[in-house]
């Protein structure tokens, strides 16, 4: 059973968009803290409906956010919790992106995932296991889980682009070389970029290389 997302929307008018971004947020945090990124990018995105849905689950370590998974080295939880709630999530994510697909009246390769943090682990999990592949996938600051699984799982190879600060202290920097690897292996085509001097977040140069990616895979022009 899947557990309902709730989400803002931004952008195009409802029936009118002819693509989506949905943005995948970060431990501890909400839809809110990523949808603000559609200010930015809709000028540039003309079309495009915005969502952030908020994740199922309370954060043990914000009571005020939310996470899409547990993290045993924050809360204590076993590692077969953590596994369990990424797989769980993975569904509810899918319900969801399937609703939006739906509602919005999109083929799958106008919508792009774009996640953050534990968004983009729950992004990379989620994007290769869906039948039809998806437009593309951002992913900034965050890891590839279960590598070991990901070539045998994999039905849709999306073009991936992973963006890392090298100073981040919350996700190793050493992530982003450990995920493209294990991508290309698989069979992805992966474009990174390490922002420099940039810690766990996003950084101008990192929003600018995204939003030209994602014009590109939706077939944006000028």
């Amino acid at each position: 059973m899947t557990r309902k997302l709730n989400s803002d929307r931004r952008g195009a008018a409802k029936g009118r968009a002819t693509s989506a971004v949905v943005f995948v947020h970060g431990y501890g945090a909400d839809g809110a803290d990523l949808l603000g990124l559609s200010d930015p990018l809709a000028p540039h995105l003309p079309g495009t409906a915005f969502y952030a849905p908020n994740a199922p689950e309370p954060s043990a370590a914000n009571p005020m956010g939310f996470q899409w998974f547990a993290i045993p080295r924050i809360d204590g939880s076993a590692p077969e919790a953590a596994e369990a709630g990424l797989k769980q999530s993975a569904d509810d994510l899918n319900a969801f992106l399937d609703g939006v697909l739906q509602d919005e009246g999109l083929a799958p390769e106008k919508l792009v995932l774009f996640g953050f943090s534990q968004g983009t682990m729950l992004s990379l999990e989620v994007a290769p296991r869906r039948f039809e592949p998806l437009g593309a996938v951002v992913g900034f600051s965050g890891r590839l889980m279960a590598p070991e699984r990901l070539a045998d799982e994999a039905v849709s190879h999306p073009p991936i682009l992973l963006v890392h600060g090298d100073s981040d202290d919350v996700v190793p920097p050493a992530s982003l070389p450990a995920a493209e690897e294990a991508l290309r292996a698989a069979g992805f085509d992966v474009i990174t970029h390490v922002s420099k001097g940039v810690g766990h977040g996003i950084a101008p140069d990192g929003l600018s290389l995204a939003l030209a990616f994602i014009r590109d895979h939706l077939g944006i022009a000028g």
